[in-house]
């Protein structure tokens, strides 16, 4: 018998029928090995993915022959004893409760300020938001615990694998409760419906430890001593003092861009992303991607990643939501933006993506040494998406994708996950013409790769602006701290640094770990 050596895998396809087959997967894997079947040669799925190129969706699994890949015993998250160093934590989403968790395993306590409420209470502005257009500026769907990333869709996929250590952040999140399939998932996500109960265990480990955490604390400016940051102050005027800072405010914190420039701590304007989120029926998306529909039972709601290039700009999709729902994501009264969540099974009736444009700094107009100029540009879309409306509700505008096309107004909309609710209007003008002429362009190249994509099924409704922060809060490459203010650590993705949950949490860990570098020289 051909022997199995230490760590050998094999890759093989298997059926959507069969993937819950243990013996049919088994067997396959053992045929593609050359062995035989016995008891001695155990099996463990080391990798799982979709190859959906055919017009037979197959899953794709690396199974690993012999002993089960060895995994560390015992909890992730090891804090140690306080040594009596303080840090200030700006913002409770990824970045900002990865880097408190690593502070408390380096002995120094985090002192997390959040200008939102904890997750579950979370909620409730969120549907005043869906019914009534309510917009709570420190409550909504980007501000409060655990982040824009809690009310989306989890997603954990990320690229930043060269940036720290992803099992790791995995298991922190299998720890809080998260499904242990996301360590072999290709794509793994956690749903909307799960983070929460995962944000607050990572919460109760904060605090069981020694950190603090105080919800509804809106920072307003930082503590300084000449050229250091020593502390923060709250918008009720009470001054917390640290050690050091770490700024993780997430893309949407509009005031602590403009509060930093106040305070001469340099920042500068940065590319980023907008249009709109577009919305399939999923069956159509499964028909087009996996060449069937109804999908077979075993097979996740087909997802997508398109791209194209228009005039010298990406056009592309943006936080993929298979069986999701479309939501206001708001940040201030008087503005309109759209975001995508879906629930851990992404069983809803639709799918929906950000379809976006590329938006270089000569794209924005204004100042160009304007370091706040992209994030002008930004908010003044949002603006004319309100204003468009009735100038109460966070209804949204919207058209069928063949209409836009063609530039003319919709004289209906097909039924919607948007529960706001949706007017047709024309977004060829309401869009900025750089994003609305490449758009119309890029579509129906799409269409013509992905038949069914670019047809009146589909309706786009604006805007989806967030894509990423337009403002980048320097810092130097090796120390992580702020080049011009000595104890502020500019941290996450709206600091410029991150893309997505687990990009975030991984900047959470590096930069503590550079503070703690700093403060136990």
């Amino acid at each position: 018998m051909k022997p199995v050596t230490e760590q050998q895998t094999v890759e093989v396809k298997i059926d959507p029928r069969d993937i819950h087959n243990p013996k049919a997967v088994r067997k396959a894997a053992l045929r593609k090995a050359g062995l035989p079947d016995t008891r001695e040669i155990k099996l463990h799925i080391v990798r799982r993915s979709i190859d959906a190129r055919s017009r037979s969706p197959k899953y794709v699994c690396q199974i690993q022959l012999g002993e089960a890949p060895q995994e560390e015993s015992g909890s992730v998250f090891c804090p140690v004893k306080l040594t009596g160093k303080r840090v200030v934590i700006v913002g409770a989403g990824p970045a900002g409760y990865f880097a408190a968790l690593t502070l408390l395993e380096k002995g120094i306590k985090p002192i997390i300020l959040e200008r939102g409420k904890d997750v579950t209470t979370r909620r409730y502005d969120l549907k005043k938001i869906q019914a009534d257009g309510v917009v709570d500026p420190h409550s909504n769907y980007c501000f409060g615990e655990g982040g824009a990333g809690t009310y989306s869709d989890g997603k954990l996929y990320t690229r930043a694998t060269k940036r720290g250590n992803v099992k790791r952040i995995l298991n922190l999140f299998i720890e809080n409760g998260a499904d242990a399939d996301i360590r072999i998932d290709a794509h793994p996500h956690l749903g909307s419906n799960m983070l929460p109960r995962i944000v607050s265990s990572m919460r109760e480990a904060i605090l069981a430890a020694g950190g603090e955490i105080h919800f509804g604390a809106h920072v307003a400016d930082l503590v300084k001593n000449g050229d250091t940051v020593t502390g923060a102050v709250l918008a009720s005027g009470e001054r917390i003092d640290a050690d050091a800072v770490i700024l993780a405010t997430g893309h949407s914190a509009r005031d602590i861009f403009h509060m930093l420039v106040r305070n001469n701590i340099p920042v500068e304007a940065k590319p980023f992303a907008l249009g709109v989120r577009i919305e399939h029926p999923q069956p159509l998306i499964d028909q087009i991607f996996y060449h069937q529909s109804p999908r077979h039972e075993n097979l996740p709601a087909a997802s997508y990643r398109i791209t194209t290039q228009v005039e010298e700009r990406g056009v592309f999709s943006f936080c993929m939501c298979p069986g999701g729902f479309v939501v206001p994501a708001s940040t201030a009264p008087g503005e309109l933006v759209l975001n995508g969540m879906s629930m851990s099974s992404r069983s809803a009736p639709f799918a929906n993506a950000g379809l976006v444009v590329e938006i270089r700094l000569d794209d924005v107009g204004g100042d160009p040494s304007d370091p706040l100029a992209a994030l002008a540009f930004q908010a003044a879309v949002e603006k004319t998406m309100f204003e468009a409306g009735d100038g109460v509700s966070q209804k949204a505008p919207a058209q069928r994708v063949g209409d836009f096309i063609e530039g003319k107004l919709s004289s209906s909309l097909p039924d919607s996950s948007y529960v706001p609710g949706l007017y047709s209007a024309p977004l060829n003008e309401l869009l900025p013409h750089t994003v609305a002429d490449r758009l119309a362009k890029a579509l129906p190249v799409f269409g013509k790769k992905y038949k069914g994509f670019d047809s009146n099924e589909a309706k786009m409704m604006a805007v989806e602006s967030r894509t990423s922060s337009p403002v980048r809060v320097l810092r130097d490459r090796q120390t992580l701290e702020h080049p011009s203010v000595q104890g502020l650590f500019p941290c996450g993705e709206g600091a410029g640094y991150a893309g997505g949950i687990v990009s975030a949490a991984i900047d959470g860990e590096r930069v503590a770990a550079a503070v703690a570098t700093k403060l136990c020289a």
